[in-house]
């Protein structure tokens, strides 16, 4: 805001003004405050005295030369005709006339064109400030006449701060980590921190503490995230399966824990390799410097694009118990290095065991032998595992593993998508490989004139399987058969389409 601040200092005024940014940000009220700038009777200041007439009839809504407008309820060319009608007069009692228009997005075609021939030929005492939380739907002929200032998300630490303020002045009592909660749900709008606010305050009973705020907000406890953690770093499946139980038992939201999880798994990654955004206050300090060493930047990143693939998968789980744990057993299956277990055994309870000095007890079945941490996985799960995106995950998709051992792999493409070996997807995805299997790992490409089992070419061809068999089934139908018969009736074979 330092070029509003020295524009109104230099009263280098614009005509309009543009104020973009998510809900609750305070574009309105920064619209306000510069209206009283422009009308404050000491002058034209970015620092309106608040105590004049002007200004006081701002903050109560009295003043006649502000105009403000809710697009959302006046989308019409005819009410923007008369509000543009009427600015064409002087101020009444002001030094400008300020119009107010509160989600001009929401205008529709004609309504922005009334507006524009305004935009072009301002009058000198007239002075638009346009608020909207979706620029990219208002007209480039309307964005070229405003100075545009984008509102960023107010940061958690500042929501908690104003909000523990708040607190202070109503004497209402509060612990900082369900304000911090609280923050953290707003998701950059003081707005909504403050109507959270008031429902956290109710539902704890005249006062805001954690646990009401956490239930209230369905919120789960760290806690439950850094024990979960703890045993996956340790390859403990059981206990991470005992804290998803123990979250079940509390009918904790696991979609919100996703959610959480995969924040943390953020915060982990950040924190290790920039320390300073750990701040020295942070109450999860200790927790987060301690779990941070127990993984590597490439675990890291495996598990925070399994959390985020597990939170979209949710919804198709049988239930959200099922998708919760699964994703974790996702976790646990594709951590690098690790074996595929003994037939019989659990290997968090046989590492229990090692640590007492016992051997597992011998099983009826023989132990199968571990498989190699290089050979852990079939190709398509690999690249899911591999967590590479866009033009490098087309070249992992279209390309069939021919082999793969401790040293090397051996990827084949077809003729056709050759093209995808030319930009640096190639070395991405090499990359990639070396990062999970070691820097002397080699990835050798070859190009096949024929067809190859690639993962896109295995799914095109069920993908034409079901399909062929949805036609005879239609075409076999003996109702089809019977409207054939009876009405001449043409089975269309273009819109038959599978079912799954």
């Amino acid at each position: 805001m330092r070029a509003l601040s020295n524009a109104l200092k230099q009263q280098r005024l614009h005509h309009a003004y543009l104020f973009t940014g998510t809900r609750g940000v305070g574009k309105t009220t920064l619209a306000r405050i510069i209206a009283k700038a422009l009308n404050c009777e000491t002058g034209i200041t970015d620092t309106p005295c608040g105590q004049c007439t002007a200004c006081t009839e701002i903050d109560s809504g009295r003043f006649v030369d502000l105009v403000e407008l809710d697009a959302a309820s006046n989308t019409q060319v005819d009410n923007m005709r008369e509000l543009l009608e009427n600015a064409l007069y002087a101020p009444s009692s002001g030094r400008f006339k300020v119009y107010i228009i509160d989600e001009v997005h929401m205008l529709s075609r004609n309504a922005f064109n009334a507006m524009l021939k305004t935009l072009e030929e301002p009058p000198p005492h007239v002075k638009f400030i346009l608020a909207t939380t979706d620029p990219q739907k208002i007209p480039v002929t309307v964005l070229s006449r405003c100075l545009q200032f984008n509102l960023k998300q107010i940061p958690q630490q500042q929501i908690a701060a104003r909000l523990a303020h708040v607190l202070a002045e109503e004497e209402v009592g509060f612990d900082a980590p369900a304000l911090a909660l609280i923050a953290r749900a707003a998701q950059g709008s003081l707005r909504d921190s403050l109507s959270l606010l008031d429902q956290a305050i109710a539902h704890g009973g005249g006062k805001v503490d954690e646990a009401s705020t956490r239930a209230m907000l369905g919120a789960v406890d760290q806690q439950h995230l850094y024990a979960i953690l703890e045993a996956l770093a340790a390859g403990d499946g059981a206990a991470m399966m005992a804290k998803a139980d123990e979250m079940a038992a509390r009918s904790l939201s696991f979609e919100a824990a996703l959610l959480d999880l995969g924040s943390l798994l953020h915060r982990l990654a950040l924190a290790q390799q920039v320390l300073a955004t750990v701040a020295d206050d942070d109450p999860d300090r200790e927790a987060l410097l301690a779990l941070m060493g127990r993984f590597g930047a490439d675990e890291l990143q495996l598990y925070y694009q399994i959390a985020v693939q597990g939170r979209s998968d949710i919804g198709l789980a049988p239930d959200e118990y099922a998708g919760f744990t699964m994703t974790l057993l996702r976790m646990l299956a594709f951590a690098p290095g690790t074996p595929a277990p003994s037939v019989g055994t659990t290997p968090a309870r046989d590492s229990a065991k090692a640590a007492r000095g016992t051997s597992p007890a011998p099983v009826p079945a023989p132990a199968a032998p571990a498989a190699p941490a290089s050979t852990d996985l079939p190709w398509e799960a690999l690249v899911q595992a591999l967590g590479v995106v866009g033009m490098t995950r087309q070249l992992a998709q279209h390309c069939e593993m021919t082999l793969l051992n401790a040293s090397q792999i051996d990827l084949t493409l077809p003729k056709a998508q050759e093209h995808l070996l030319e930009g640096a997807q190639q070395g991405k995805l090499k990359a990639a490989l070396q990062q999970r299997y070691g820097a002397a790992f080699k990835v050798n490409f070859t190009v096949a004139q024929g067809e190859i089992n690639s993962p896109v070419m295995i799914a095109n061809r069920e993908q034409q399987e079901r399909q062929a068999q949805a036609v005879q089934e239609i075409q076999g139908d003996p109702f089809v058969k019977e409207l054939q018969t009876s009405f001449g009736a043409r089975v269309k074979a273009s819109s038959i389409k599978p079912l799954s």
